[in-house]
């Protein structure tokens, strides 16, 4: 984990304006061909290049000597520099994070054009940390062996603040429920960025610091930031994380997008968006609205002013196809992954199972057959011979 120095900068906020939030303005500056040779010249002191620290960086996040080692060719970095605050004189420069003696991160941030006169309040600093291998966790984060005992955060191998609250929701609600005697919860990679995240976690373990991503979610186009209230409120609800202001609010939120969207399905517009005049063949306005050209604000008789419904009817209307076929395949999915494998399964007793993936089934210990099929070689093949075992079993 490696961290950026702070300085110390002058504050220009402005009075705050009515009915909006109070800001600050950030500002963009770039290292020079100096500050390269400046980094170049005490890499041997810094602990991450010089072998003290062993251990695995993030790679979304390089530090400076990263930066300068592996894009030698570059004569430049962009540098950002933010305020820590709107209380405060300290300003980050999010771009250099390094490990290197404090003298040179002096001299490498007064070689940065607008940095000068800057001093350094804080230096940065490298920490190498050893993490629990999540497969050893099940997905309700639980250590597996150990009852009662969660584990949420970089513990599991992962990097970043939203990875990292994400996972200690999930822990503590499931802590919770424990407490009270009640089933454990988690998320399926097709509900929610954390169910992915937990599944990449608890099935395929890493190699270096985790970090979420929309490209590792098969099913991106249903998890919808918009759309997040739709799909995760009600399972907040029955698990006791929503109160009653917020489960009435979201109820009048979803019964009014349910509402438009049976009325537009019923609508018939022509070929404008328009009710009169029709001369052609009539479609439903929700179809209508599945032209990428066109916007509901500009349909007759509009029932809704609410920007974040409008936005999740136009969503629905214009992804209905491709979300109809994404529905699908997380139907057929489910029918593997929703089968729970017995902690008592015996593998030997599965004829034709080859050893390695006894191996890795033992190593890994999926709870579903849908983690299994994604663990690194385990194969179809074998799938299929769980499948049948599974299938004998429930028939025994």
């Amino acid at each position: 984990a490696l961290k950026g120095c702070f300085l110390q900068g002058r504050s220009t906020v402005r009075p705050a304006m009515k009915r909006r939030p109070r800001k600050d303005c950030c500002y963009l500056t770039a290292t020079t061909p100096q500050s390269h040779a400046i980094v170049r010249d005490s890499l041997h002191l810094s602990p991450v290049n010089s072998g003290a620290i062993t251990g695995t960086g993030p790679r979304y996040c390089p530090s400076i000597e990263d930066k300068v080692v592996r894009f030698a060719d570059r004569d430049s970095h962009r540098i950002f520099l933010e305020p820590e605050g709107l209380d405060t004189h300290e300003i980050y420069p999010n771009g250099i994070s390094t490990a290197l003696p404090f003298e040179a991160q002096v001299d490498l941030v007064h070689s940065i054009p607008g940095l000068q006169n800057a001093r350094l309040t804080r230096a940065g600093y490298a920490v190498e940390y050893d993490y629990y291998d999540p497969r050893s966790l099940t997905p309700d984060l639980a250590v597996s062996g150990i009852e009662g005992l969660f584990f949420a955060g970089q513990i599991n191998g992962t990097t970043g603040y939203e990875e990292a609250a994400a996972q200690g929701l999930l822990a503590g609600a499931n802590a919770a429920l424990q407490a009270l005697g009640r089933e454990p919860w988690w998320p399926t990679r097709e509900q929610s960025y954390l169910g992915v995240m937990v599944d990449d976690l608890t099935t395929a373990g890493v190699l270096e610091p985790y970090r979420m991503f929309t490209s590792r979610a098969e099913f991106r186009l249903r998890l919808r930031e918009d759309n997040a209230d739709l799909r995760l409120t009600q399972i907040g609800r029955e698990l006791g994380l929503v109160g009653s202001k917020r489960w009435q609010s979201f109820c009048a939120h979803r019964e009014l997008i349910d509402k438009e969207m049976s009325r537009l399905d019923e609508l018939r517009v022509n070929e404008q968006g328009r009710t009169s005049g029709l001369n052609s063949a009539r479609q439903s306005a929700s179809s209508w609205l599945r032209r990428p050209e066109a916007k509901y604000t500009a349909l007759p008789d509009q029932a809704l002013r609410d920007r974040r419904a409008i936005a999740e009817i136009e969503a629905r209307c214009k992804y209905a196809g491709l979300i109809s076929r994404q529905t699908s395949e997380v139907l057929r999915q489910q029918a593997l992954t929703d089968l729970r494998l017995p902690d008592d399964m015996c593998l030997n007793e599965i004829y034709g199972l080859s050893n390695e993936a006894k191996e890795k089934l033992l190593t890994h210990k999926p709870a579903t057959l849908g983690q299994a099929s994604r663990i690194s070689g385990i194969t179809p093949a074998a799938i299929a011979l769980l499948h049948m075992y599974l299938a004998k079993t429930r028939r025994a």
